[in-house]
């Protein structure tokens, strides 16, 4: 089973690299926003910190992925049951929805080329469409760091972490992580909103996502190495700094990016016009610059072009 998963997840990654999310295509993480956003007012009513509002988040975090799961299950069964062949071409299908190899790459390239004219209204606007902070008023600096942040962060949960999750359990398993992921993106905030109701989800994407960032620090590795970049400097600085991050899994590549480029990242993002100071990581042997956004773009493409040729190579040795 798990050799077949290998050639699906190859074909996936490839159809993600070339067609990317069509948005006139229909998107699971769209359906699957809306379904939290229908349960989330409905259950997360209580006031926070009761024992109620916590099982309620626990029953979110257990039927979003679950159902995500079994319904990818059923489209390709129900579509196998027609074709074997549209069987395989629906489960390609939905494993590359859960791949954004394609998309990190475009967010880097919507913040790079306005900047390299000069436009700085226009890659704020773009900034703002990748990150959470602030970015009315940024400094091109503090664009170009927030973009390499968010390049580096995204490895893991857009790239490696979904086609580990494929490569496993298939598209089921790959939807059912992409649900996680959703779910800690929209309800996973140490607020008095969501601190309660949310601890479920954001606990499960930490769980879910620990073995995938530590094997996004091996592929890294390799691809700093390969283009050029300070490989060793990044692993040594991601084995300094990684921890300062408030997430266990996200200082991983983020630290390691920075080391590797050898900038520095972290410092004081401003979210709502609440600043918010974040750990330094990395040293700056030089000033951010719009080139840094390029060879962090590079790496994505590398971690996509690593991963296509590890699952090739062993969907041709284990079939």
């Amino acid at each position: 089973m798990i050799g077949g998963n290998f050639g699906t997840t190859t074909a996936a990654l490839g159809v993600d690299a070339i067609v990317g999310d069509p948005r006139f295509l229909p998107h699971p993480v769209r359906l699957m926003g809306s379904a939290i956003n229908a349960i989330e007012k409905h259950a997360n009513r209580n006031t926070p910190g009761t024992r109620s509002l916590r099982a309620r988040g626990v029953g979110l975090a257990i039927v979003i992925p679950v159902g995500s799961a079994a319904t990818t299950w059923v489209l390709i069964w129900a579509s196998s049951y027609i074709g074997p062949g549209l069987g395989a071409v629906v489960a390609i299908w939905l494993t590359s929805t859960t791949v954004a190899w394609k998309g990190l790459y475009e967010a880097g390239k919507s913040v790079r080329d306005p900047l390299s004219h000069h436009d700085l209204d226009r890659a704020r606007d773009a900034t703002s469409m990748i990150v959470g902070r602030d970015t009315e008023h940024l400094p091109e600096s503090e664009l170009i760091r927030a973009t390499i942040e968010t390049l580096a962060e995204n490895l893991v949960d857009g790239i490696v972490a979904p086609v580990f999750y494929a490569v496993i359990g298939g598209a089921p398993l790959a939807m059912a992580y992409r649900a996680v992921n959703t779910l800690d993106s929209m309800v996973g905030y140490k607020n008095p909103r969501y601190q309660d109701f949310g601890w479920a989800s954001a606990r499960l994407d930490d769980l879910m996502n620990y073995i995938p960032a530590r094997l996004t620090a091996v592929l890294l590795f390799l691809v700093l190495a390969t283009t050029r970049l300070a490989a060793r400097q990044g692993w040594h600085v991601m084995r300094r700094d990684a921890h300062k991050h408030p997430s266990p899994n996200a200082g991983i590549p983020e630290a390691m990016m920075a080391g590797g480029l050898g900038v520095q990242l972290g410092g004081t993002n401003t979210y709502q016009g609440r600043p918010s100071q974040r750990a330094l990581m990395g040293e700056a042997h030089h000033p951010l610059a719009l080139a840094d956004i390029s060879h962090a773009m590079r790496v994505v493409q590398g971690i996509g072009t690593v991963l296509v040729s590890l699952t090739l190579v062993l969907t041709v040795v284990i079939r």
